[in-house]
């Protein structure tokens, strides 16, 4: 009898323990949860980055092809920045894309490859006047209208080699007077003109804000401001987001991006990051010289590295 009071104390005496131990771990683990509700489960964002990637078709062999698409696409590109086409001593471009077919060609194979048209090109003005010729009010309508047409909201309009303030200030009052009519048009379609020219950035400033129209801006290309020894970061921070409409993100050819001593692709994002601007960073050179030609090679090297910067989670 001694011995089985002994053996139903020992069962008790392990019971309450077991009992003890359950209760604090009850306790630990709402305690635990209450800890746990006061400190936020961090949000996980699936938004996509406010930067996005395109290429010059015409810079990639492509000008007004539709096979730019599917190589922007092997290249790792966002989008595509389409040419208008070559204008030489044409009435206007040589384009293909006044053809409604034509029109929807393209934007289906974007479409289908899930890529964008980041802008339209007036590329024809890198070796025309903008400031002399007699039609450039109907060669920018021409662009305007397959803009509208094909739902792309900025065109890039280079001033070129002729209409350069830099080299030839006098043209300054017709490239004025021009762009504010330019400027007319675009915001009557509803869109952004943006104009690269070789001014440094404060002289930019004051032709925008002569021109006075919030549909012309900058087109800025970044290998000018390297080409004249200017620091980038601080003429995009001198031009404010509000008046840069899309940027040439690349330099003379030479090195890829990731390589170039001139360009430092984390201090542009920081800079552009701090000014609050997004938008489309179109890749024109930055080619390695020693395999020019190899034009998937060198954009897709540089296309790589501008999205493992401006796109990484």
């Amino acid at each position: 009898m001694a011995d089985q009071r002994i053996t139903m104390n020992a069962f008790f005496k392990n019971l309450r323990l077991v009992v003890l131990v359950a209760v604090v771990a009850i306790c630990a683990k709402a305690d635990f949860a209450t800890a746990a509700e006061l400190v936020p489960t961090p949000a996980i964002s699936n938004a996509p980055s406010c930067y996005k990637i395109a290429v010059c078709d015409w810079m990639i062999l492509k000008r007004q092809k539709l096979g730019a698409f599917q190589l922007a696409h092997e290249i790792g590109a966002n989008g595509v920045e389409v040419d208008m086409g070559s204008l030489g001593q044409r009435p206007t471009f040589a384009s293909t894309l006044t053809n409604a077919a034509n029109q929807q060609q393209f934007l289906d194979k974007a479409r289908e490859l899930h890529l964008e048209i980041s802008s339209l090109a007036m590329s024809g003005f890198y070796a025309q006047s903008f400031a002399k010729r007699t039609n450039t009010l109907q060669l920018v309508q021409d662009c305007l209208d397959t803009m509208k047409a094909m739902n792309v909201h900025v065109a890039f309009l280079p001033l070129g080699v002729k209409s350069d303030l830099v080299q030839h200030p006098e043209l300054r009052p017709q490239v004025v007077e021009r762009l504010k009519a330019a400027g007319k048009l675009a915001e009557a379609a509803g869109v952004v003109i943006g104009v690269e020219t070789e001014l440094d950035a404060a002289a930019q400033v004051k032709l925008f804000d002569e021109v006075g129209s919030p549909a012309i801006k900058a087109y800025y290309n970044v290998a000018n401001a390297l080409q004249h020894q200017r620091d980038y970061v601080q003429e995009l921070q001198i031009l404010g987001k509000d008046r840069v409409a899309q940027i040439h993100c690349s330099n003379k050819d030479g090195f890829w991006l990731q390589n170039d001593p001139q360009i430092k692709v984390p201090e542009l994002k920081a800079a552009l990051d701090k000014m609050g601007w997004c938008g489309w960073l179109v890749i024109e050179r930055s080619r390695d010289t020693n395999d020019v030609h190899n034009v998937k090679r060198n954009y897709g090297a540089n296309a790589t590295y501008l999205k493992s910067i401006f796109q990484k989670p």
